[in-house]
């Protein structure tokens, strides 16, 4: 992957709300079939980062190329469609329809709707199974816990048939042993389907054991890229996460 050019660069990336700087001059960039953990605590700027690759908001400055694509600015129809699969923090399924329905819905929307029902019923079966969820006509969302709607969210995500899938704080509100089965998730799907993946948590431990190379952010900005034993060891990713030496020891 060393040679090839990045199936996604960050350049840049800036977004203001008012007077706050949500994401200030963010750069980075994905390998193709690679895992980044794009990481940070609350409110460092890592979903606004998702947000502005996926085009639900527009970015103030900086690039965002997908493929050799510049995609920055672009409404999230058109992103969705190039190629570029996410996930939400809050899973909001169709509860009134199946699952396998909420999951035909999303191919048809990642295919432009051009695609015919059997199409995207086929893509809609492979993304539950890939997901682990039952891909019978009745099965529905209604039963559904935490970990089950999470996997919904992934399986919506992946029936728009993505190159490149944005997870969005896939660990939120799972137990211990939840976490390590979507943490194992992400890394069957990158290695049985290819897909490229950018993995924003904020919750360091079960990612770190997954990922090729991490980004972490705080206020906005990147404070650390590099491997996951680096970002473990990295003094500024310490006192991000645990506070300054003087009150760990404290």
């Amino acid at each position: 992957m060393s040679g090839a050019a990045p199936l996604l660069r960050v350049a840049g990336l800036t977004k203001r709300f008012g007077g706050f700087t949500a994401v200030d001059q963010v750069s980075f960039s994905v390998a193709e079939g690679e895992i980044l953990g794009l990481l940070g605590p609350n409110g460092s700027g890592k979903s606004t980062t998702f947000n502005c690759i996926a085009g639900a908001l527009r970015p103030m400055a900086g690039r965002v190329l997908f493929d050799g694509q510049e995609i920055a600015g672009r409404p999230a129809d058109e992103v969705c469609r190039r190629g570029i699969g996410r996930t939400f923090q809050i899973p909001r399924p169709f509860r009134r329809l199946t699952l396998l329905e909420n999951a035909v819905l999303a191919a048809h929307y990642g295919a432009g709707g051009a695609i015919p029902r059997a199409e995207a019923e086929a893509r809609a079966r492979d993304a539950l199974r890939l997901a682990q969820l039952p891909d019978d006509l009745h099965a529905t969302a209604a039963g559904l816990g935490a970990a089950g709607l999470k996997k919904l969210e992934l399986a919506r995500a992946l029936a728009t048939g993505p190159r490149l899938l944005l997870a969005d704080e896939s660990l939120g509100g799972l137990d211990a042993a939840e976490m390590r089965t979507a943490a194992d998730m992400l890394r069957r799907i990158r290695d049985e389907r290819g897909i490229t993946i950018v993995w924003v948590e904020h919750i360091m431990g079960v990612l770190l054991s997954v990922v090729d190379r991490v980004v972490v952010l705080d206020h906005g900005a990147v404070i650390f890229e590099g491997t996951p034993q680096a970002a473990q060891e990295d003094p500024k990713v310490a006192e991000v996460y645990l506070g300054p030496p003087e009150a760990r020891a404290a």
